[in-house]
């Protein structure tokens, strides 16, 4: 049985802990190990090991910084296979889902690697008589993260590396339901010669978390999770003057136009709607068809989802494995029950759905889909996240538009169509922070910033890409005038041949 501890100051912590939490292998059922739950004074421990480290590490100057950023990109690509089976093991998604969720964490520590570029300023000579001006950025400090289960290493890696290499030092606060990967993380950053105290891991629950948003010496705070969840971040973090970003929930709607490709769309909503479990923030979770494709674009999705591997993550044959624990498992599948109630049809049930070679007491519901969905729906308003589809049908372009963005979210959509004028009208008139046109997810690369509009995110700034160097640092301008000495000046004392 495993032992999770937190990270600190460089070394795995040693004093041990009065509380614990299990954690799960979600295709059994079983305890798999016990992870600390870190009280205020840990977190302080942690807090004071950043603080003490930041002094420094300031300093250290942008090439060194991205020389270990560098060390570090290379540990990771030796280690991913370590990494995703650790994911898989304690979260559930099946092993190229993991790889492919190190992949694009990997692509921030990328981008992290050109910090020299992305810290440069601006240079204006003699703004007034003899007057330079100049802009620089400078680092907060001790910054956090706090991070959710569905992606324990990807969202942890979309705010640390920056942070790191912008010189701030960092403290992350792992999901306490699938912790040990960014423990992997913490020793591959001290492989790297990353200094001790630069990058730390407290584990545990709103213990934690409270420590860390009230700590006066935490400069900044990022965090991804539910929408009522980020909200009081936000509100705790800022009423405590803290730069607080903090991501909430979404309902991801994926719009098809009666001219799109429905082949095209029953793939993508059924990868992008049941990929790793639906436990994605990124996730398809309504599917709006508009009139008259419904029924053609739904026959389409049976049929695919008929043929899918349900299955332990661990299981090469598996395409979707089990969801994360057993009360959210039972939460998701009670959507069903209720969608019904309220006048749905449920033609995909998957309670139904087989499981392959998987343990009896696995937390396992398969692909769902609930079909003349409507927006009072507590199927529709609510956040499911799990492998729960729900299609509305709308009667025209105009209606779908109106149903996105009457959604209180405003993570990410899609258009399926094959009119570049509609898909431009499309990108236009969505009130949505992030938009595909026939992509269902997304998700942008770490040079550009990920984040949503309305309750999907509390803030200004999105995470990684330029906005996430502006989160990690201060900007600062200079005047400056240096008068000539050969024109009564201060005199220097250059030598001079006489």
């Amino acid at each position: 049985m495993k032992h999770v501890t937190h990270w600190i100051g460089g070394k795995p912590w040693t004093a041990g802990a009065e509380r614990h939490g299990d954690v799960y292998d979600p295709a059994t059922g079983q305890v798999s190990g016990h992870v600390d739950f870190a009280s205020a004074d840990d977190v302080d421990a942690a807090v004071r090991a950043a603080a003490e480290a930041f002094a420094s590490w300031r300093r250290v100057s942008l090439a060194r910084r991205a020389s270990i950023m560098f060390a570090f990109r290379e540990l990771i690509r030796e280690h991913t296979a370590e990494l995703a089976a650790l994911i898989t093991a304690e979260h559930g998604k099946v092993a190229a889902d993991a790889a492919g969720e190190v992949a694009r964490g990997l692509e921030v520590v990328e981008f992290a690697c050109g910090i020299p570029h992305l810290l440069k300023g601006g240079y204006s000579e003699n703004v007034s008589t003899s007057v330079d001006s100049y802009s620089i950025r400078q680092p907060l400090g001790v910054v956090a993260g706090i991070t959710p289960f569905n992606f324990p290493a990807m969202v942890p890696m979309w705010m640390f590396p920056l942070a790191i290499a912008c010189g701030n030092t960092f403290v992350l606060k792992p999901s306490e339901k699938d912790p040990s990967a960014s423990l992997l993380l913490a020793r591959l950053w001290a492989q790297a010669g990353l200094p001790d105290g630069v990058f730390n891991v407290v584990h545990g629950d709103k213990v934690a978390v409270d420590a860390l948003l009230t700590h006066p010496d935490v400069a900044a705070l990022s965090f991804v999770g539910s929408t009522p969840i980020a909200r009081y971040v936000y509100e705790t973090g800022t009423s405590h003057g803290k730069r607080v970003q903090a991501l909430g929930g979404a309902k991801n709607h994926m719009v098809v136009l009666p001219d799109a490709d429905l082949d095209l769309a029953a793939d993508a909503a059924v990868s992008a709607g049941f990929g790793s479990a639906g436990e994605r923030c990124m996730a398809i979770s309504a599917l709006v068809a508009v009139d008259p494709v419904g029924d053609e674009l739904l026959a389409k999705i049976k049929d695919r989802v008929g043929k899918l591997i349900v299955g332990p993550g661990a299981d090469e044959r598996s395409e979707m494995g089990p969801l994360v624990t057993g009360p959210h498992r039972d939460k998701v599948a009670s959507y069903l029950d209720s969608g019904v109630a309220q006048g749905a049809s449920l033609p995909i049930d998957g309670r139904r759905h087989p499981v392959t070679g998987g343990d009896a007491g696995g937390f396992w519901l398969g692909p769902s889909v609930l079909d003349h969905v409507t927006p009072e729906m507590s199927c529709y308003t609510d956040e499911i996240f799990g492998p729960v589809l729900s299609m509305l049908r709308a009667p025209s372009y105009e209606a779908a538009v109106s149903l996105v963005n009457n959604s209180p979210y405003g993570n990410g959509v899609a258009v399926f169509t094959c009119d570049g004028g509609a898909a431009r009208r499309f990108v236009s008139e969505a009130e949505i922070g992030m938009v595909g046109v026939n992509v269902p997810i997304p998700v942008p690369m770490a040079y550009y910033s990920f984040g949503g509009w309305k309750s999907s995110l509390f803030g200004d700034t999105h995470v990684h890409g330029t906005e996430g160097v502006h989160f990690y640092t201060h900007g600062k301008v200079v005047t400056s005038r240096w008068p000539d000495p050969s024109h009564g000046g201060v005199n220097l004392g250059f030598p001079v041949n006489s």
